[in-house]
């Protein structure tokens, strides 16, 4: 039996009885750090043998777990914080014991992009989890333009030093949604900055770098509404920091749903002007 185990991300507190139990009653836990998991079983006092299983030996070490689950023993998989198979190998664990007609349960538990979502103040009746954001920009834009009609609120995983830039790029192709950075969760500094995307992006333009884990949290599409005058000067304003008149209004034109020509003579207008 494989047995998916959710362990906590951040205060050992969040084991759940039932999740130290399973963990102490397998044959084998099947841990993506075994220093990390270590420390977490010392704690709870539990012995149970680790094999390590990760991105990098996933190959190599996925028979061996497949092989002890056809003996009949029970192979706990854990990653190292929350609920397993979100973003690591577990997944292909799973599905070929699936395929091989093991059976396969689970204990649930903590979770970083539940919790990010609850404490966002974002839509919670739909959401859309989609992992790490790309690291480079060509990639994350095209990624971001795909995801930008999706009618539901949006999570990301994002590390600390690429959040300016996701920030910025989350701005220029979703808009100016609402948005939550939810960061530490769990621990002694959790934090939760809320906002929208394109005020938090220039925030954290000259802002210290944020540390800890973060969940990146987005609202849904904003309606379609027809732009005024002072919503078009502000974008206008936002995108001719970095881009051409033409550019600028292509950018804006195709965020609001409008015709580039009613656009452009203010750009030219508002680029003489130094952006005003």
């Amino acid at each position: 039996m494989l047995i998916l185990i959710a362990t906590p991300i951040g205060n050992l507190g969040d084991l759940s009885p039932r999740a130290e139990e399973a963990l102490r009653g397998a044959d084998i836990i099947a841990a993506e750090d075994t220093r990390v998991t270590g420390g977490l079983l010392h704690k709870f006092g539990i012995k149970t043998r680790m094999i390590s299983y990760h991105e990098h030996n996933a190959e190599k070490a996925r028979p061996l777990l497949l092989e002890a689950l056809s003996q009949g023993k029970k192979v706990a998989l854990v990653s190292d914080a929350g609920t397993p198979l979100i973003s690591d190998p577990g997944y292909k664990l799973a599905r070929e014991a699936i395929d091989r007609g093991y059976k396969v349960t689970g204990v649930p538990g903590p979770s970083a992009p539940l919790l990010a979502l609850i404490l966002s103040g974002l839509p919670t009746e739909r959401f859309f989890f989609g992992g790490f954001l790309p690291p480079k920009r060509g990639e994350r834009k095209r990624y971001l333009s795909e995801l930008k009609e999706v009618p539901s609120t949006l999570l990301f995983f994002e590390t600390a030093p690429r959040l300016f830039s996701s920030l910025e790029d989350c701005a220029e192709i979703l808009g100016n949604r609402e948005c939550a950075i939810a960061r530490e969760l769990t621990k002694l500094y959790e934090e939760i900055i809320r906002g929208t995307l394109k005020p938090l992006a220039d925030q954290f333009s000259t802002a210290k770098e944020l540390k800890g884990e973060i969940v990146l949290v987005i609202g849904p599409p904003l309606p379609k509404e027809i732009a005024g005058d002072a919503e078009i000067k502000e974008r206008l304003g936002y995108y001719l920091k970095d881009n051409s008149p033409s550019k600028a209004a292509a950018l804006v034109a195709k965020e609001l749903g409008m015709e580039r020509s009613k656009i452009y003579d203010l750009a030219i207008t508002m680029n003489k002007d130094g952006g005003r």
